[in-house]
């Protein structure tokens, strides 16, 4: 007792670190949001950048046409990277970069601009001070989230070069983040979510073994510079056990199959974004609790609690958070570390028969499904021959099947929809921001400019040279570092790389995922409308599902994919990343009755009017169009006014109900009287 009476408090924990994720239109906005939000007391950055820099390409390429500056900030050259960090010191900073095909490039980047911060230290030693992650997680983009550019094994080429850098030149970096945070958005049980996991770390240290650039003394502190990545969904409790199940089955492998001796470098290291799948665009309002009881579920537990945690905001099923948005997603965090007491507790679950039971479970389910998948060749091989990627999309189909039948709630969506009128969202336009439209221009005219001063020779010199080194064994990331400070772009690294790599699709997982197992009543009588709406067609319905522009985030394309199927339909959907014209020449070669896109970038205004002008060249302008995505209702709108037959959002949760209303697009189009 002190002398006032007062019990003396416990030495408090020290908090996670605290990140948004943030970026947008350029590098000059992205930095002042992150300069605002640091000063609000976020602890960390978290970097979001547009699909064209994560996938390797320059906003001149066509592929880019629509998708720059939509998702994230387009760093394009070393001169961008400058702007989006200016007046952010980086030797004092822990930053944390979502970029995985392009991570090597990326981190050259940032590495070269804290050297040009920092002139008084040599290169070592600012090395030596950099604090941070790049995701770099290739597996996962196979699965679930589409960055990816390369090949399997060039890309476990990368990412072992990297580990192997960083481990020696940049001792406090975290090289990979194992990501499982995307697999459950594509659909993941929290035990397909630990094994798929665990199974991409295993296969990521044993190229980083195999590959001789680390000694056996070094390979302790590689294991202890591995982080992971996951996600945190609603179910508080479950997600608490499966972190406490990640954090035995970790522990459990760095020992057994790596002989790793040092606890520390044992140690479970994550961060965590809660679930953005169960954010809902019906009464968005919900979102607020559901991001709140997320976060409890990664930070009650001080055993298996958080290292960083990044929380979305309330409206993003809406479209672009605002800055204001963001702050309060921020401050659900400070409240929980700083008002709270929860930091002042050893771990609360200790001894609890029933989170070590539901713990037992899940380690039991994840270790034999770590088992089925190493039996077959491990993580690798589990891809490419789609077994993971099947997995992922019957798994997803079967949790949309419970939430059509109302077995799984989703307060606001399929219960308690009657609600009051939302002044969060009186002004939908307003509750979002827009990206700047003017973003795609000012990238465009910043890499003209950048070509037009640099040494075109060192460049092409720099470029050779990395070619020529990724055609031996070489650790490419001296090369990459050349290239970086001789001004080479990010869609001239990823090119040279693509000449001699290559590049690759991964399996769609959609011919062999397993859809609705109870049929139903409602299925049925759509299955009966497509069947004799073919019949009076003449032939079998088919509908082409695509994926225009950059925008690898395939979920709902492959549920629609799925339950057309389910439904009766003939369907044609060739994964992701194609142009508008590859879709319109599917079209044109598979007859179809109906065109389906998704598209959640932000970039529905520029590709889909692309498609609809390239199929009225084609002759196909009869044929229906119709979109699904995060579209803004101003922008749905005006896509109807463009000739769009429908537009669909995630409050249309009813996939049944969305096929449904394919029959009626296609008989509309065809002048077919259903009352006849």
């Amino acid at each position: 007792m002190t002398e006032t009476g007062e019990t003396d408090r416990p030495v408090k924990d020290r908090p996670w670190v605290m990140r948004t994720y943030a970026g947008h239109s350029t590098a000059e906005a992205s930095n002042a949001l992150y300069r605002t939000n640091l000063a609000k007391g976020q602890t960390g950055l978290s970097v979001a950048f547009d699909l064209p820099t994560q996938t390797g390409y320059d906003p001149d390429s066509p592929l880019s046409r629509g998708e720059v500056g939509k998702v994230g900030v387009p760093v394009p050259h070393l001169g961008e990277m400058r702007k989006l960090f200016r007046d952010i010191p980086l030797t004092e900073m822990n930053t944390s970069m979502t970029i995985n095909a392009t991570a090597m490039w990326l981190l050259a980047m940032y590495q070269v601009v804290a050297e040009e911060q920092n002139p008084d230290l040599s290169p070592d030693e600012v090395a030596h001070l950099l604090a941070g992650t790049t995701q770099n997680d290739i597996i996962k983009e196979y699965l679930s989230r589409g960055t990816y550019v390369f090949g399997p094994e060039p890309s476990l080429r990368l990412i072992a070069d990297m580990i192997a850098y960083t481990v020696h030149e940049i001792p406090k970096w975290n090289p990979i983040n194992i990501c499982s945070y995307h697999l459950q958005e594509a659909g993941a049980t929290p035990v397909q979510e630990v094994a798929y996991a665990l199974c991409t770390a295993i296969a990521v240290l044993d190229q980083v073994r195999s590959s001789g650039q680390v000694s056996e003394d070094d390979f302790e502190k590689v294991v202890g510079r591995i982080s992971f990545f996951v996600n945190a969904g609603v179910r508080f409790v479950e997600e608490t056990c499966k972190m406490r199940a990640f954090v035995q089955l970790w522990d459990e492998i760095t020992r057994e199959r790596y002989g790793v001796q040092d606890p520390k470098m044992r140690r479970f290291r994550y961060g965590v974004q809660v679930n953005s799948l169960g954010l809902t665009e019906a009464q968005p309002e919900n979102n607020v609790q559901r991001i709140v009881l997320e976060m409890l579920g990664v930070t009650l537990s001080k055993d298996a609690r958080a290292r960083a945690v990044q929380l979305p905001a309330w409206n993003e099923a809406l479209g672009l958070p605002r800055p204001w948005d963001q702050q309060w997603s921020l401050r659900f965090q400070q409240v929980l570390a700083f008002e709270s007491d929860l930091l002042e507790y050893d771990d609360i679950f200790a001894g609890s028969h029933v989170i070590e039971a539901k713990v037992a479970e899940l380690v039991e389910g994840a270790r034999a499904e770590i088992d089925r998948v190493q039996a077959m060749g491990g993580a690798i091989a589990a891809v490419e021959s789609g077994y993971m990627k099947q997995n992922l999309v019957s798994a997803h189909a079967a949790r949309r099947a419970r939430i059509e039948s109302g077995e799984e709630v989703i307060v606001g969506v399929n219960r308690f929809e009657t609600t009051e009128p939302s002044p969060l969202t009186a002004d939908l336009d307003g509750a979002i921001m827009a990206a700047d439209p003017e973003a795609e221009r000012s990238a465009l005219d910043s890499v003209a400019a950048w070509k037009a001063q640099r040494d075109e020779t060192a460049v092409a010199e720099a470029l050779a040279a990395l070619a020529d080194a990724a055609r031996t064994d070489a650790n490419l990331m001296k090369p990459t570092l050349v290239a970086a400070r001789a001004g080479a772009t990010t869609g001239e690294w990823a090119g040279t790389l693509r000449e001699v790599f290559g590049e690759f699709r991964a399996p769609t997982g959609v011919s062999g995922a397993v859809g609705v197992a109870d049929v139903g009543a409602e299925l049925s009588a759509v299955r009966e409308r497509v069947r004799a709406t073919g019949e009076e067609l003449g032939g079998r319905l088919r509908v082409l599902v695509g994926k225009p522009g950059l925008d690898g985030h395939s979920n709902g394309a492959e549920q629609v994919a799925v339950r057309a199927r389910d439904a009766g339909f003939e369907v044609i959907y060739q994964g992701i990343r194609l142009t508008p014209e590859q879709i319109v020449a599917a079209a044109v070669a598979e007859d179809v009755h109906l065109v389906g896109l998704s598209i959640l970038s932000g970039s529905h205004m520029e590709l889909v009017p692309d498609v609809l002008d390239g199929l009225r060249a084609a002759g196909l302008g009869d044929v229906p169009v119709i979109v699904g995505g995060i579209i803004p209702s101003s922008d749905a709108r005006a896509l109807i006014e463009r000739g769009v037959a429908a537009v669909y959002t995630p409050k249309d949760f009813g996939l049944t109900e969305i096929m449904g209303g394919f029959v009626d697009v296609i008989r509309a189009a065809h002048g077919l009287d259903e009352d006849r």
